[in-house]
This record gives C-alpha cells, structure tokens and sequence, in this order.
C-alpha cells in the first residue's frame, strides 16, 4: 500500500531530523562514523516508523522482529534512531563513545536497548542475521529479520557464505538491505575492491533481488512491502544511497567516512539538512 501523503510528510521530517541529530551527536562526541549513518537514515526511517513489528517498552519481546545493523559502525545512526524511538532517553546521546558509556562506537547488545545484534566486526552481521531468522524457523515464530549490509563490508567472504546459506535454506522471513553509498574508508569501493555487477551477484546466489533509490521513501515503502511478501526466499534490496547524504560538504567522499565537527560545521551541517 504506498504511503498516504500526511505518511510521507511525517517520516521526510522524521528522515530530516533524525539527520540533525547525527550531527549533533557527531559534534559532542569528537568523531563518529557520520558518512555512512547518514546514507541510511531513510532506510531506517521506514523500518522503525513504519515496518517494524516492535515496542521500545518490551525491548527484549520475544515476538518482536528483529533488526541488524550489519555495518555496525554506523552505531551513531543507529543510536539516535533507538532513541527518537523510545529506547533510551535522548539525553544518553550526549555520552556517545565515552568511557563507561552504554553507547559505544560500535552499538553493543548487553548495554544499549533495542540493539538485536552487537556488531562491527565487518561481514559478520548478515550471518548473525541469518540464524535470526533460522531461529524463528526452528522456534515455529513469525518474526522476520531486517539487516542493513554496507556495500565496503561486502568484500568480506563472511557475507558471501551467508548469502549462499540463505538462499540454500529458503529463509523467506530475512530481508536485507544494500547500503550502495559508493564509499568506504579507504575510498570509492570500485577502486579499492570492485563489487559490480552488485546486484547480479546476489541474484545469482539465489536472493530476490530489486535496486531502488535510497532516499526515495514512497520507492522504498514499495519495494519493502514487495519484500515482505515475498515468501520464496530471501530478499536483498540494492539501495542506491549517498555518503554523507543531507550534508553538502559531506556528500560522495570517502572524508567523511569518519569525522569530528566543531561547532560551526555542525550549524552548517545542520543548515544544509534543514526541516524536510
């Protein structure tokens, strides 16, 4: 069912300030993995206010879907998401990535909320993805598992093994999502690893699989609809994003894969985003 127009309006908001507070969070830690929590912010925007069969109150509901952030130093994005949610006060941003807090660089399950998955030893989230979804299987439950996949992290053969088993198993409760900003820290993926043909490879190992614009919420509503109702296996959505996405002086550069932002860059950052 596409989004209504009010539906769209609320989360192109939600999108919009959800990227504030990345930046934010980006300005009072010193640093954070800022590129890459803002090319995903819509994908994340649609799962957690739309999709997500949740409750922030019973974070550890045994019935809940489950997601994985499989390209787990995107933490800050995710942690501002968890909080505008209602996992956490947003106040526990403040203390990102400082000693003694619950919210590390790398979002840890056993001190954050709403954190399915401790991640960011890179490819090893879709395999934890996986056994999610093997679990509900086994357990005769109805959960599905979301897991966002980076485009770097695929040069990792752990998310090879993964797809090829997903697709063996026919596990038709597991949609992932190809984070394609393009960029890695090293520099544009094609000159360090070359990836393409992306989506070809994974439907040759036997995932469905559909390209979308990233940042294009009523696309994405479509084809995540078009997901879930897929029950012959699993499903990757290619998400064609932008590094840094929002953020003019952060767009398509792998500089910004990880940064510190004073005060001024941070009402600049903030500026170029706007309201939505």
């Amino acid at each position: 069912m596409p989004l209504t127009e009010q539906e769209l309006r609320d989360l192109t908001a939600r999108a919009a300030k959800l990227r504030r507070d990345i930046v934010d969070v980006t300005g009072w830690s010193g640093g954070a993995h800022v590129g890459g929590s803002l090319s995903m912010v819509d994908i994340l925007t649609l799962l957690y206010w739309k999709y997500l069969n949740i409750d922030p109150a019973r974070p550890d509901w045994e019935d809940r879907d489950r997601f994985v952030l499989s390209k787990g130093h995107g933490g800050v994005g995710h942690a501002v998401v968890l909080a505008n949610r209602g996992y956490f006060p947003m106040e526990d941003l403040k203390s990102f990535n400082e000693t003694g807090s619950k919210l590390g660089m790398h979002l840890d399950g056993a001190k954050a909320k709403g954190v399915d998955a401790s991640t960011g030893s890179m490819g090893h989230g879709l395999c934890q993805a996986l056994g999610m979804a093997l679990g509900a299987r086994v357990l005769r439950k109805d959960w599905r598992v979301f897991c966002v996949v980076g485009d770097g992290e695929s040069n990792e053969g752990s998310i090879w093994e993964a797809a090829m088993a997903a697709a063996h198993y026919k596990i038709s409760n597991l949609v992932g999502f190809l984070d394609r900003n393009h960029f890695m820290i090293d520099g544009n993926t094609e000159d360090v690893m070359s990836l393409e043909p992306l989506a070809e490879k994974w439907k040759a190992f036997g995932w469905e699989t559909r390209t979308v614009n990233g940042h294009d919420l009523s696309a994405l509503a479509e084809a995540i609809e078009w997901a879930v109702a897929w029950n012959r296996g699993p499903v990757m959505l290619v998400c064609e994003t932008v590094k840094g996405k929002g953020v003019d002086f952060m767009e398509n550069t792998a500089a910004w894969h990880y940064g510190g932002l004073s005060a001024e860059l941070v009402a600049k950052a903030k500026t170029s985003i706007g309201e939505g």
